[in-house]
């Protein structure tokens, strides 16, 4: 079988699965199983592929057709400017928690020394954006997950940030000095806990303590706000990741923790994304 001939059959078969983009996935596991590349498949698609490579193909595609999200099977995803490595042990990184990493970045002068926290740090992808874009930034990852922290480690020193980034497993804040960072961001889990069993099939391989957020989706943020308050720095800044609807409760929970929520940024599809705020000096 030639290279064009197999990634079309593998994407009509994850179309048939009721994969939502065929097309790209096909190209990805085509390229990760039978050890090609894009421009492989563009410049000669007339190659004939060996049964190794077919086979192992076929074996990706058919984890794929059970739904099982194509960067665990390539084990890797595209985040900001840089990119992951990624497993079960973390949640895969989405393109709306870049806007995440625009907020703190807008809040970090290029030339000057800040530190960052990243609270549920999972794979990594927030915190090491933000280092590979301010060099002079020194960075704290915190996650109960010691799986999760594995995937970051190894994400920081594949990307060569290992020496500008240190992680701890814990409970949110737990263990961090209070007023200790400039920066701190979050992507907590905010899906209602009801609601999760309904979502896309893809989710089912991904870690429920990063999905979800209990009874009303907001149980993260009870605990999260009150430990950004605590190690923030007076006049830092704080840049926390939201679930659809969330925004006002979140911006109510954010004020009663001693916070001063400023703005509410919304995503490329409206929805309010990212509750951003500093700690005011003045707030007792």
């Amino acid at each position: 079988m030639d290279l064009v001939t197999l990634w079309r059959a593998v994407r009509d078969r994850l179309q048939a699965a009721g994969v939502e983009t065929p097309v790209l996935d096909a190209r990805m596991l085509v390229e990760a199983g039978a050890g090609v590349s894009r421009t492989d498949i563009i410049t000669d698609p007339r190659r004939v592929l060996s049964d190794a490579q077919v086979g192992a193909v076929d074996a990706l595609a058919i984890r794929r057709q059970a739904r099982e999200p194509v960067a665990h099977l390539v084990g890797k995803q595209a985040f900001w400017t840089i990119e992951l490595s990624v497993n079960r042990e973390v949640l895969i990184p989405r393109p709306e928690t870049e806007f995440v990493v625009e907020a703190a970045l807008q809040a970090m002068p290029f030339g000057e020394p800040m530190r960052v926290l990243d609270l549920g740090v999972g794979s990594g992808a927030i915190l090491l954006a933000i280092l590979s874009a301010r060099p002079l930034a020194l960075g704290v990852g915190v996650d109960k997950s010691a799986g999760a922290l594995a995937v970051a480690n190894h994400n920081a020193e594949r990307l060569g940030l290992g020496g500008r980034a240190t992680f701890h497993q814990g409970d949110w804040a737990e263990g961090l000095e209070d007023a200790g960072f400039d920066i701190v961001v979050s992507n907590p889990p905010y899906i209602r806990t009801r609601l999760i069993e309904g979502l896309e099939p893809e989710l089912r391989y991904e870690p429920r303590l990063a999905l979800d957020g209990g009874l009303d989706g907001l149980g993260a943020y009870r605990a999260l706000l009150p430990a950004i308050r605590r190690v923030l720095k007076p006049g830092g800044t704080f840049a926390v990741e939201l679930g659809q609807g969330q925004a006002e409760a979140a911006w109510a929970l954010a004020d009663d923790a001693g916070l001063s929520p400023a703005e509410v940024r919304n995503d490329l599809a409206g929805v309010g994304r990212v509750l951003i705020g500093k700690l005011l000096a003045a707030r007792g």
